[in-house]
C-alpha cells in the first residue's frame, strides 16, 4: 500500500518507501495480510453459477515471478544503489539479497532498480510521455514484505469475487482500478517513485462494496455485511494517512472499483435464466430492476467523465494540489510524532 515519492536524482533511505523515494502500496502489518478481512453473505438465489478461480492465482504468480526478476536484476552486491555505507541484507542469497536495510527497510531491491523497471515516476509519464508506468508500476512491489501483504490480500478478496463473477470482470476491474489509482496519485504526488497493486485492491474492495448495494436484495445479513464493509473500507483507508504510505492510489482504485462494481457485477433478477421455460404468452419482467440500470448509467458517466478529466489535466501537467489545499492531509497527517514529507504535498 505503500507508495513513496522521492527526486529521481537522491536515491536515499527514503525512496524505498515513498516519503522520500519509492511508496509501496498497501503494506500495513495489523493482520496477516495488510488488509482487514472481508465479511462473507449468503446469496439467496439458487441459479447462482459459479466459476474457478484461475486468473487471480495467476495474478499473484505473475506479482512474485516480476520480484523474483527485479531482485536478479537488481543484484545488490554487485550494484550498490546507494549513498550510505551498509552491506546487502540477507547475503547469503547472492545475487537476490537484498538492499541495505537503511536504504529498504521492506527486504527489497533500489528505488533505481524499480524505476528501470517502470515505477510511477511523475516527470517521465509527462514529460517523457511514458504513459505505460501508469499500468507497469502495478507489477512491481518494493520489497517481500510488500508483496506478501498484498498478495495475502488479493488471494483472500479476489478469489471469492473471481468464483462468484468470473476472470473477465473481475480481471477488468483489478486493471482498471490500479490504473485509476496510478492516476489520481500522479495527479497529487511528484518528485518520488510509486509502486505496488494496493489500488487494484482497494478496487477489489470497492467492488465488494458497490455489488452489495446493487444485488441488496438477494443478500442475507445484507446490514451487517454492509457495515462490516463500511468499516473496513474507513480503516485500511485511515491507515493510509500515516507517513510514507501514498493514501490517493488507495483512494482512487477505490472509486474506480467501486463505480465498475455498479457496471459489471450486478446480477438478474430471480427468474429471469429460466424464462425461456416459461409458457409462450407469459411475459417477465427486466434483467435487471431499474435501480440497477440507474446505477449502472449514472457509474458510467462517471467513469467516463473522471478518467478523461484526470488524463488531460495529467498529460497537460496540472497539479492536483493547487486545484485542492486539503487534499494532502488524505495521503499523510502530521502529528508531533511524525512530519509529511513535503514532495508528498
Amino acid at each position: 500500500m505503500q507508495e513513496h515519492h522521492q527526486e529521481t536524482s537522491n536515491m536515499s533511505r527514503e525512496d524505498i518507501e515513498r516519503g522520500g523515494g519509492v511508496k509501496s502500496r498497501g503494506n500495513s502489518n495489523n493482520n496477516n495480510n495488510g488488509y482487514l478481512s472481508t465479511p462473507t453473505y449468503l446469496i439467496e438465489d439458487a441459479e447462482a453459477h459459479y466459476w474457478t478461480s484461475w486468473l487471480v492465482p495467476m495474478f499473484v504468480v505473475a506479482h512474485v515471478v516480476v520480484f523474483i526478476v527485479v531482485m536478479y536484476i537488481n543484484n545488490c552486491p554487485k550494484h550498490l544503489h546507494t549513498r550510505f555505507e551498509g552491506k546487502c541484507a540477507a547475503r547469503f542469497l547472492g545475487r537476490f539479497s537484498f538492499e541495505p536495510l537503511k536504504d529498504n527497510p521492506l527486504f527489497g531491491p533500489s528505488s533505481a532498480t524499480l524505476e528501470r523497471f517502470g515505477a510511477l515516476e511523475w516527470t517521465k509519464v509527462v514529460h517523457k510521455h511514458q504513459g505505460w508506468r501508469l499500468i507497469s508500476c502495478i507489477w512491481l512491489h518494493a520489497g517481500i514484505i510488500h508483496l506478501l501483504a498484498n498478495m495475502l490480500s488479493l488471494v483472500f478478496i479476489g478469489i471469492r469475487l473471481e468464483q462468484q463473477f468470473g476472470f473477465v470482470r473481475i480481471g477488468i476491474v483489478y486493471l482498471l482500478s490500479g490504473f485509476g489509482g496510478s492516476v489520481l496519485s500522479s495527479l497529487f504526488i511528484r518528485n518520488s517513485i510509486s509502486v505496488g497493486a494496493s489500488g487494484a485492491l482497494f478496487g477489489l474492495l470497492g467492488a465488494m462494496l458497490s455489488e452489495l448495494i446493487t444485488n441488496w436484495s438477494i443478500y442475507t445479513n445484507k446490514t451487517a455485511a454492509l457495515f462490516t464493509l463500511l468499516v473496513i473500507t474507513a480503516i485500511n483507508l485511515a491507515i493510509g494517512i500515516l507517513p510514507r504510505v501514498d493514501n490517493f492510489a488507495h483512494i482512487g482504485g477505490f472509486l474506480s472499483g467501486f463505480l465498475l462494481g455498479f457496471v459489471l457485477l450486478p446480477r438478474s433478477q430471480y427468474g429471469w435464466q429460466g424464462r425461456r421455460n416459461l409458457p409462450s404468452g407469459v411475459g417477465f419482467k427486466s434483467k435487471l430492476k431499474a435501480y440497477q440500470y440507474a446505477l449502472w448509467l449514472v457509474s458510467v458517466a462517471l467513469l467516463i467523465v473522471g478518467f478523461t478529466v484526470a488524463l488531460v489535466m495529467l498529460f497537460k501537467g496540472k497539479n492536483g494540489n493547487d486545484h485542492c489545499h486539503w487534499c494532502h492531509y488524505l495521503s499523510c497527517v502530521p502529528t508531533s510524532r511524525w512530519k509529511c514529507d513535503e514532495n508528498n504535498l
